[in-house]
């Protein structure tokens, strides 16, 4: 089965991206039915591990979603592991160099594009079972986290390792970086410079950006500046989000 994200990426299409950091299967499946193009498993800042991982991956198969996985750190065994299990896309965070990139793109190909070690013991059914391994290099997705102002003075020798599809931004580690507070929807103007940076340097090489957002609106601003991929915020934020909502409609009344 081809991935439908690089199939939406190539028609130039913008996707948009669900966040699990609930380790439930129950949550995942409601997820998976409100629309988005793909969701991701949060096993770095999420409350998520490996088994929560497989229990969510299941509970959305039936539904249209691709899964994809932000693995904790850029580690090979878990790579490999969260690819075994069934993701179709990996999110790496804290990718500050070419050769970090190299280790993340060598740990999630098989050879000879790396040294992933062969036992998809969940993903085989991923296109024709006995074909697996033959079609796995091409169509998971390897997405490096630009984050970092390390990051930044080594954006285009990053771009440029060979097996990366896209990259994605992690506005509150960037800010912090640069000396800011920690936050999602960014207003400041050096830091929408260095979106359209990125937006430009990943055009010019055919791969694509994607970006974590809070609010809906912001990340309609991202897909029309140029993003292809925009998260917003994340199941346990948008639970809040609404019962909040939802109090606050009737606080009033009640009091």
């Amino acid at each position: 089965m081809a991935n439908r994200l690089k199939e939406q990426w190539r028609q130039g299409k913008a996707t948009v991206n669900g966040w699990l950091a609930i380790p439930s299967a129950f949550s995942a499946e409601v997820m998976a039915q409100a629309g988005w193009d793909s969701v991701t498993v949060d096993l770095q800042h999420g409350v998520q591990d490996y088994l929560s991982m497989i229990a969510c991956f299941q509970a959305m198969e039936k539904h249209p979603p691709l899964p994809m996985v932000r693995v904790p750190w850029n580690e090979p065994g878990i790579i490999g592991k969260v690819l075994d299990g069934g993701a179709y896309g990996v999110i790496c965070p804290m990718i500050n160099t070419a050769d970090e990139a190299r280790a993340f793109i060598r740990a999630a190909k098989y050879p000879p594009d790396g040294a992933r070690s062969n036992g998809p013991i969940r993903a085989a059914p991923y296109g024709v079972m006995s074909s697996y391994q033959s079609t796995a290099n091409q169509e998971t997705l390897c997405i490096p986290m630009i984050e970092t102002q390390q990051a930044l003075d080594n954006l285009e020798a990053i771009l440029d390792v060979p097996g990366i599809d896209a990259i994605y931004i992690g506005p509150s580690d960037l800010g912090f970086s640069l000396g800011l507070p920690p936050k999602l929807d960014r207003e400041e103007p050096e830091i929408l410079r260095i979106y359209e940076r990125l937006i430009r340097e990943t055009e010019k090489r055919g791969i694509f950006a994607g970006l974590h957002n809070l609010s809906p609106a912001y990340a309609r601003r991202m897909i029309e500046m140029g993003f292809k991929m925009v998260t917003i915020a994340n199941d346990s934020g948008l639970m809040f989000q609404a019962a909040r909502a939802a109090v606050l409609a009737v606080r009033e009344a009640a009091s």
